[in-house]
């Protein structure tokens, strides 16, 4: 039940989101980790501090290379912050990648604020990737980038569904966690309809890098033979009991501890 999972993102330097995130969350629930970097980061729980760009041609051999030689059973994408990269991410798993499930993580504002993606390069992540993916993740201020439309209720998750379908990924996952209240739902939106998944909402600033470690979890799952729904439960197990064991470290948003363990037979239905 290993699964490998190729992880195509920017790195953190603080070490609790981006591809960093990636490979602990990816580590921790049992599959084999890999990465093309396509950005470096300066940055701590305060927020982003600085960003270097990977030429794409770089990050497309990354992924060759990788690709060629030990393969993936699922891909997830972080960070892609320019029209070029997203090219290049998006050709190269045309030539290497057809089949191979896809998380698509929309990144596109960091949690202090900074933002993650060129303002001309959202069309272009709509347009070529995300029809691509086999799940993307977006979180409601991505969600509505994404379908210009404010979704900042239950009600309006639910209305915007249709219109994130018509995105062209058959698996969409919307993260409530933006939303205030004691209780956090998030909602699996496939052709079958809508599943919610609610929670008590844990009462901390350490939830630095939730999005990415939820992302690649869920593309651990999938990487291991999980069904879509399976893997999105696992992962959000993990990410809650992550958030809940959250070491305390920096003086802002912290990162989570994602070398904790949990029995997922423990998961609750919904």
């Amino acid at each position: 039940m290993k699964g490998r999972v190729l992880i195509v993102a920017g790195s953190d330097s603080g070490g609790g989101a981006g591809i960093q995130a990636d490979i602990k969350a990816v580590t921790a629930l049992g599959a084999f980790g890999m990465t093309a970097v396509t950005a470096l980061t300066a940055q701590n729980t305060l927020g982003v501090h600085g960003v270097v760009g990977i030429d794409p041609a770089f990050i497309r051999q990354q992924m060759a290379v990788v690709l060629d030689d030990i393969g993936a059973d699922a891909i997830k994408t972080g960070m892609l912050h320019s029209v070029p990269v997203i090219e290049a991410v998006c050709d190269e798993l045309a030539t290497r990648a057809r089949g191979v499930p896809l998380v698509v993580d929309p990144v596109m504002i960091a949690k202090g604020g900074h933002p993650l993606i060129a303002a001309d390069a959202i069309s272009t992540l709509k347009a070529r990737l995300l029809p691509l993916a086999a799940i993307i993740t977006p979180n409601l201020p991505e969600a509505e980038a994404l379908v210009d439309r404010p979704i900042r209720t239950l009600a309006q998750m639910r209305a915007a569904a249709p219109a994130l379908l018509a995105l062209g990924a058959p698996g969409v996952l919307l993260k409530g966690g933006h939303m205030e209240g004691a209780a956090l739902t998030d909602l699996l939106i496939t052709a079958g309809g809508i599943e919610e998944f609610t929670s008590p909402r844990i009462a901390t600033r350490h939830t630095h890098g939730t999005g990415c470690t939820l992302a690649s979890a869920v593309a651990a799952g999938l990487a291991q033979g999980l069904a879509l729904r399976d893997a999105v439960a696992r992962a959000r197990g993990y990410v809650q009991a992550a958030i809940a064991a959250a070491p305390g470290f920096g003086a802002g948003h912290g990162p989570l501890d994602h070398a904790i363990t949990f029995d997922p037979a423990r998961l609750p239905a919904g």
